[in-house]
């Protein structure tokens, strides 16, 4: 009898694992709490990236800033970008490589395009907010880890110089240079960071294959 059936599995949402919607819960809980919350606007300047601050040496508030800027963004549509693009390549990663290499990969990916930002900015006093440079970083892994035709079946990544790598990498870097030049909403674009993390993605996901696999993707 159908009402004695038991009922079909719920499917996750989007298949994304609970590492990535915890993520994306964690973001916009601090979203919320930096515009509506009882903390001090004191307490969310302390988190933001400013390059001039190590100018007086790498010291715990320069340093800091370079994984907590990644939680505050400047509004609802940025955050919304960056959780756009984290839920479909976050899950990819996450469920290849599981949840410690997705949040190892995501934040040292969002340091490096700090980094790389500060490289491009030394002693400049404009904050920098966002996950992008992190979720550039699952970008770019994920550009080496999806089935590209043309590819040996028996390769884990593509190559570095396989060219649906390269030309989609030319496009990337063709767009966040027009909009880092043009701005979006009013809003300058640290398209360095973007930069310094999709990079860094593209390279450490090799490491981390090797390490998760033990041997050679290729």
């Amino acid at each position: 009898m159908a009402f004695l059936q038991s009922a079909p599995p719920r499917e996750p949402f989007l298949h994304a694992p609970g590492s990535v919607l915890w993520l994306i819960v964690v973001l916009l809980a601090v979203y919320l709490l930096s515009f509506y919350g009882p903390l001090p606007e004191s307490f969310w300047n302390a988190w933001v990236f400013v390059p001039s601050r190590f100018l007086d040496g790498v010291t715990l508030a320069a340093a800091l800033p370079l994984i907590s800027h990644m939680f505050l963004h400047g509004g609802l549509l940025h955050l919304a970008m960056n959780c756009l693009w984290l839920l479909p390549f976050g899950t990819y990663i996450s469920r290849r490589y599981g949840a410690g290499y997705f949040y190892g990969l995501f934040f040292t990916a969002g340091i490096a395009g700090a980094l790389t930002h500060l490289a491009f900015h030394w002693g400049s006093s404009d904050a920098v907010i966002g996950a992008s440079g992190g979720v550039a970083g699952l970008m770019g892994a994920g550009m080496r880890m999806l089935r590209w035709p043309g590819l040996s079946s028996t390769q884990r990544l593509a190559p570095l110089t396989a060219r649906p790598i390269l030309f989609f990498t030319g496009l990337w870097l063709a767009t966040n240079l027009i909009f880092g030049f043009i701005g979006f909403e009013g809003q300058t674009i640290a398209w360095e960071a973007h930069v310094g993390g999709y990079v860094f993605g593209l390279l450490a996901i090799g490491l981390i294959d090797r390490l998760r696999f033990g041997h050679s993707a290729g």
